[in-house]
């Protein structure tokens, strides 16, 4: 199944762009979440969990999520997961903020994410 890679981390794209298409966004954590929630309907499916991993969705900054390239039907359980992540997160955002890293600290969320993708990828081949 082809894939698609949404991402607000720059060492995805660096890493991926020539394997995989990667869309590397401009936004927030939950800007992510939207943009791949807009996708889904447009009938993409959601590949990945949107919350993969065990850090919360308040403490980094960065997100990456696979889906479909190839667009069918509006896919519920894709939509439902979507919808109920954005809902997690702005709970988690309301609660408390994310922190404002320092550089150091940024680019170690950037390579957990990329850990994190890397080992879906394989678990999907």
């Amino acid at each position: 199944m082809n894939k698609i890679i949404i991402t607000n981390n720059p060492l995805i794209k660096e890493k991926f762009e020539s394997t995989y298409e990667v869309e590397l966004c401009h936004e927030d954590y939950i800007g992510v979440l939207e943009i791949v929630r807009d996708k889904i309907h447009l009938g993409h499916e959601l590949l990945s969990h949107p919350l993969a991993g065990s850090i919360k969705p308040n403490e980094t900054p960065y997100r990456t999520i696979l889906i479909s390239k190839e667009k069918e039907q509006l896919d519920i359980k894709s939509l439902t997961l979507i919808e109920s992540a954005i809902v997690t997160t702005r709970k988690f955002i309301n609660n408390r903020p994310t922190p404002d890293w320092n550089s150091i600290a940024l680019y170690d969320f950037q390579t957990v994410d990329l850990s994190l993708i890397e080992n879906m990828l394989n678990n999907l081949i």
